[in-house]
Formats: structure tokens, C-alpha cells, sequence
């Protein structure tokens, strides 16, 4: 045998040595695979840990907006509360006052004076009482407001209703007609509301509640979106009423249609 037919053989020996050497390795104990495995594992655990702080951090900051929602919820009752109270008491009191002007009125269209005086050359007997003042016309007219006070709206429509036609001359017309307006109000009648307190003006423009009138006719024109009327008609009651409450409304409304852009 020659050199190089030996040389090759030896050759051939050898890369079948390292053949059978390579394949001696398994592969789960291959240093590069188990060096994968390790890193995916990892990789794997990583990602758990970030997806569970997520959603941990998720469930918190939706437990924080729940919170907030129900604080917000129970401060909107709050005020919506403190709000229709408010309400309750302005009408309450207004109500109040209207009765009190009108037995003021009452008594010096009749030359009556205050309990506890008396008119000038006379004395009070120390026994005795006032005469009352009250009448049938009164009666009704004190029945429906009271209705009103209480919130029974429809009947208190009635009971001014049938007021104004049993008694259209009475003293106490322009208040009842008013008054019958106001039950529309206070209904969302704004339509019948607005023509009730239109015609309360032409028939009484001299009424003492002419300035409380013509303000809720502009808030009825508010509140059916006549943008241009409301405006016109608050403005009037602060250029004829300007030292009245009525116009201190007014003036208010109209800075809310400014800032609404209406």
C-alpha cells in the first residue's frame, strides 16, 4: 500500500471518529439548547409577572374610579337634594309673603290698623278682638294657594281657575291669575304657562306681580328654546323694573344665555 491510499483511509478514520463522537451527545444535553430552554423559560416567566401587574394595576385604578364614581354620585344627590329644598322654601316663603302683603292690603283698604294699635281718639278693648276680614272670596283664594304650597299642583290649577270665574272682579284676580300660571310652570306647561302670565299682563299691567310676570314669561321663552324672545322679554323687565328682584333674575339669566352662547 502506498502513501497516499494510507493517508487517505487515516482521513476517512477520522472524520468518522468525530461522527460517531458528535452524535455521543444527546441533544437535552446539548449546552446550547439547554441555554434556549433556560432563556425562553425565563422570558416566559417575565411575561407572567408583567401581565399580572398589569391587570393587578388595571383592577386598582378601576377600583379608585369606582370609588370616585359613587363619592361623585352621592355628592350630585346631595346637591340635587339641597337643591329642590331650596326651591321648596323660596315658594314657601314667597307664598308666605304674599299672604302677609295682602291682609296688609286688606286692612288699609278697609281703614283696619295692626293688631295692638288702634286709630287715633280710639282704644282697643282690652277684652275684645279685631273684627275679621275674612270672606268667602278670601277663603277660596287662601284654599288654592295652599294647594300650591303643598305641591298639589292640579288642584290648586283648579281651585285659582274657578276663582278667577267666580270672582273675575275681585281684588284678588291679578295674584290668581298669576298664581294659575305659576301651576303651568312649575309643570313644564311652558307653552300654557306663557299665555296664562302674557294675559295676567294685558288684563293687570299695573299689578304688583306684573314684574315676577313678565320675568317667568321670559323663562318660558328660555325653556322653549325662543331664544330671541327670552331675550327681549328679560331685558324689558330690567329697563321697567330695574330696582326689583325681578330684575336681578333677569340680569342673571341673561349672563347665563350669554355664556350658553344663546
Amino acid at each position: 500500500m502506498n502513501i497516499p491510499q494510507r493517508f487517505t483511509r487515516g482521513a476517512l478514520f477520522l472524520v468518522m471518529g468525530l461522527g460517531v463522537a458528535g452524535c455521543a451527545v444527546p441533544p437535552e444535553e446539548d449546552p446550547v439548547l439547554i441555554k434556549l430552554d433556560e432563556l425562553d423559560s425565563r422570558v416566559a416567566s417575565i411575561e407572567r409577572v408583567v401581565r399580572n401587574e398589569s391587570l393587578l394595576r388595571i383592577a386598582n385604578e378601576l377600583a379608585v374610579l369606582r370609588d370616585e364614581v359613587r363619592e361623585l354620585r352621592g355628592q350630585t344627590e346631595a346637591l340635587q337634594y339641597e337643591a329642590e329644598s331650596g326651591v321648596t322654601r323660596q315658594r314657601d316663603q314667597y307664598l308666605d309673603l304674599d299672604q302677609r302683603l295682602q291682609s296688609l292690603e286688606r286692612r288699609t283698604r278697609s281703614g283696619d290698623t295692626a293688631p295692638g294699635l288702634a286709630p287715633v281718639g280710639e282704644t282697643v278693648p282690652s277684652t275684645g278682638t279685631l273684627p275679621s276680614t275674612a270672606e268667602p272670596v278670601q277663603s277660596s283664594y287662601q284654599a288654592s294657594l295652599e294647594l300650591l304650597r303643598q305641591g298639589r299642583y292640579e288642584q290648586a290649577e283648579a281651585g285659582f281657575r274657578q276663582f278667577l270665574i267666580d270672582s273675575p272682579d275681585s281684588e284678588l284676580a291679578d295674584n290668581a291669575r298669576y298664581w294659575l300660571a305659576e301651576t303651568h310652570y312649575v309643570n313644564r306647561e311652558f307653552e300654557t304657562a306663557l299665555e296664562t302670565f302674557r294675559l295676567m299682563l294685558e288684563q293687570y299691567p299695573d299689578s304688583r306681580k306684573a314684574p315676577d310676570a313678565l320675568l317667568k314669561a321670559g323663562f318660558c321663552e328660555y325653556e322653549l328654546e325662543r331664544w330671541a324672545d327670552a331675550r327681549a322679554t328679560l331685558t324689558a323687565v330690567v329697563e321697567r323694573y330695574p330696582e326689583s328682584t325681578a330684575a336681578r333674575l333677569a340680569t342673571q339669566r341673561l349672563e347665563r344665555m350669554g355664556a350658553e352662547r344663546r
